[in-house]
């Protein structure tokens, strides 16, 4: 008997000392329907198992104590329970939606992307330089997208019915004070930086983010590369001039250089336009990059320098000699920026930009000269809680120093302004599942020289309503002060303002993207004037305000036709405003009801070809008929462009492109020019107000040289 006992105790000795517990439960998704084949498992351990078709699991372990139950599947979140093993029974578990998933919803409204590294672009970096009417200006590229204004005699960015300056552009997050080339009346000025240097671009038509200020109505963001692939050398040799760049990689840090020459003087004596130049334009510039890895970190340092200069006389009703116009501009611009991810989720930004512009400008015995000294030094943290909850802050402070002396037989005046402004700003994304994110902010700023303090609430929101679109929704404050034309004669006014609204629906789905957008702007405190041309005497006021409104729709489709890509774009604006001199509310004269711009590209592969077209239509824009009553109360006729370029790739690394600027010489009418006084019959003469040239031509020879003997130009042109 005792042996017995004995053998009994040895037999089940064995499953005493490794006793067994069981462990299940059911796995469910958010919408309470069965998981079938997640993993569960316990961690640093063997056991597990994966869920049935109903969602239930069941699995023994011989584990004891706590433990960690972790189940994972495909597009959500690893869910992880930590108990003891013994009341891992009988488990109800619902797994979360996985929003880092390319299927989660974005915050889209009044945003246009442009670069290969988002998640949705309406243009790639290579569009911004082969669209045919832009003739390699990334802005020029930008204004056949939705929302903005065909102004062609100025050049700049004219956004839903806001004036060019109420538009910023940063670099690399920090701003730029003088993105623009100075030039004169009617003929339109260009972006000062090549796109050759940056792969992604973010046009905010409004609703932008709590971490850009001083924009009334739109930002531009640059981006350049953050770091090269190859050592490679650039040659362009063009009709209006030349240009070299070249690259050079290291181990942890490379550096990119472009330089250019542009003169016009040969063009213009095989095509004369309607100037009669003394110094046709002549232009030098030259950029660079230098990209250092520090550990976990990014160091860019970007600059760039650019002198032009230039002299014409211009047709005036007025003076039968014309306008002597002479332009003499330097212009020198530096930033520098450094990112690192830090510990436990935290991500630090640091940079800052300076601005050197010297102007010095002649109309008829009038000589003016600006100096202006700018600065921009930005801190930004930026904390990763989870997936679902992220939320950077910040501090600023911009720093303009502006002089201007003037100079003529009657006066000799000298006006200017120092101007600081601080800001901070904080802003949160939240995503509450794949379908529904939200991004809240606040920016606050204080002016020193208005001593005013202001505060700017930011809202978007996004909804998934099927698997390939969306919806989303935008509200903003906007605050900006005067510009400096304004400010060097006072410092008596306030910040003016904006409150947008905007509504935006997105579909993106095969290689083809649909937008379409509705927005209200509201203007308050708009600085008024009582001259026509102010000086020290005018009296200024901040008693201005207008609206803006309107539909944006964009289509783009690269899959429908073989080796075709075309968009889209129309916009429609409703809007008036009373601000400068206006006597009464009107819609300015910048701004024209209806825009439409088509642009298609064809690659031929017989010909080693790409063959593109733009075309641009602008309704009629406003001007004052001084032989009736009114005021802005006449409308232009539309405006029409065709454009088309060729680029033919004579051998893997060597381009030649060529395109022609409104190929059937549209006559379009930029406005009216009338005399001072009236003639015998009471009536007052005027000349139309013609683009210097009806077209412009241009052929290139763009040649790479690179490390695999593949790359080419092709993605600059």
């Amino acid at each position: 008997m005792k042996i017995s006992v004995i053998t009994f105790l040895l037999a089940i000795l064995p499953s005493l000392l490794l006793a067994q517990t069981t462990i299940s439960g059911t796995v469910m998704d958010n919408k309470g329907m069965p998981v079938f084949g997640a993993n569960v498992y316990l961690e640093g351990a063997y056991d597990g198992s994966t869920t049935e078709a109903n969602g239930n699991f069941s699995f023994e372990t011989t584990e004891t104590g706590t433990q960690v139950l972790i189940i994972s599947y495909v597009s959500f979140e690893p869910f992880k329970f930590v108990e003891d093993v013994t009341k891992m029974k009988n488990l109800k578990i619902t797994l979360r939606e996985d929003v880092n998933s390319l299927e989660t919803v974005t915050i889209s409204a009044g945003s246009f992307s442009a670069g290969d590294n988002s998640r949705i672009s309406v243009l790639k970096p290579l569009d911004i330089v082969t669209t045919a009417s832009a003739l390699g200006d990334f802005v020029g590229a930008l204004q056949t997208l939705p929302g903005t204004t065909t102004v062609a005699e100025d050049g700049r960015l004219f956004v839903r019915g806001g004036d060019a300056g109420e538009t910023q552009i940063f670099i690399d997050g920090i701003r730029v004070f003088t993105p623009y080339s100075p030039t004169t009346n009617n003929v339109p000025t260009r972006g000062r930086y090549s796109p050759f240097l940056f792969d992604g671009i973010t046009f905010s038509t409004g609703g932008y983010s709590a971490e850009y200020g001083q924009a009334l109505s739109s930002v531009l963001l640059l981006n350049t590369i953050d770091e090269s692939t190859q050592e490679k050398t650039d040659i362009a040799i063009m009709s209006v001039g030349a240009g070299l760049g070249h690259t050079e990689k290291w181990e942890k840090n490379s550096l990119s250089v472009n330089a250019s020459y542009i003169n016009l003087a040969p063009y213009i004596a095989l095509l004369p336009d309607r100037n009669d130049w003394q110094k046709p334009f002549e232009t030098a510039s030259g950029e660079a990059v230098f990209r250092q890895k520090i550990g976990d970190g990014l160091l860019k340092v970007y600059g760039a320098f650019d002198t032009s200069d230039f002299e014409l006389t211009q047709d005036d009703i007025n003076q039968p000699d014309g306008t002597r116009f002479m332009l003499n501009n330097q212009n020198f611009y530096t930033n520098a920026s450094y990112s690192e991810m830090l510990n436990k989720g935290w991500t630090i930004f640091g940079g800052g930009s300076y601005t050197y512009g010297k102007t010095k400008v002649g109309i008829d015995d009038a000589n003016i000269k600006d100096v202006e000294n700018s600065a921009h030094f930005k801190l930004k943290l930026k904390k990763r809680f989870s997936n679902r909850f992220k939320m950077n802050f910040g501090a600023e402070q911009f720093v303009t120093d502006f002089n201007e002396n003037y100079d003529d037989p009657n006066v000799d005046a000298n006006l200017g302004f120092n101007n600081n402004i601080s800001a901070a700003f904080t802003e949160a994304d939240i995503i509450f599942s794949r379908k529904l994110a939200l991004k809240l902010g606040v920016r606050g700023e204080y002016s020193e020289l208005f001593s005013e303090f202001t505060i700017s609430p930011r809202i978007s929101f996004a909804y998934k309503t099927g698997k390939s679109s969306q919806l989303s929704l935008a509200y903003g404050d906007f605050f900006q002060q005067p510009e400096s034309e304004v400010l060097k004669f006072t410092n008596s006014l306030e910040a003016q303002h904006t409150q947008h609204y905007i509504m935006n629906y997105q579909y993106s789905a095969n290689n083809r993207i649909f937008r379409a957008e509705i927005y209200r702007k509201q203007y308050t405190n708009l600085v008024t004037y009582n001259d026509e041309f102010p000086d020290v005497n005018t009296t200024f006021l901040n008693n201005g305000d207008g609206y803006a409104q309107g539909l944006d729709l964009f289509w783009r489709d690269n899959n429908s036709i073989k080796n075709v890509d075309y968009w889209v774009s129309y916009s429609y604006l409703d809007t008036e405003r009373k601000y400068r001199n206006y006597p009464i509310k009107a819609m300015p004269n910048f701004a024209n009801t209806h825009n439409l711009s088509v642009v298609a590209k064809y690659w031929i592969n017989d010909w080693k070809s790409q063959i593109g077209f733009s075309y641009q239509y602008g309704s009629g824009r406003t001007y004052t008929d001084l032989n009736e009553p009114g005021f802005l109360q006449k409308k232009t006729k539309g405006y029409n462009s065709l454009s088309l370029n060729w680029a033919y790739l004579i051998s893997q690394q060597k381009i030649l492109y060529a395109s022609i600027n409104n190929v059937f010489a549209f006559k379009n009418v930029n406005g009216y020019q009338y005399a001072n006084t009236a003639d015998a019959n009471g009536n007052f003469a005027r000349r139309e107000l013609l683009p210097a040239a009806d077209q412009f031509f241009f052929v290139g020879l763009f040649w790479t040289i690179s490390d695999d003997g593949k790359d080419n130009q092709l993605d600059n042109l």
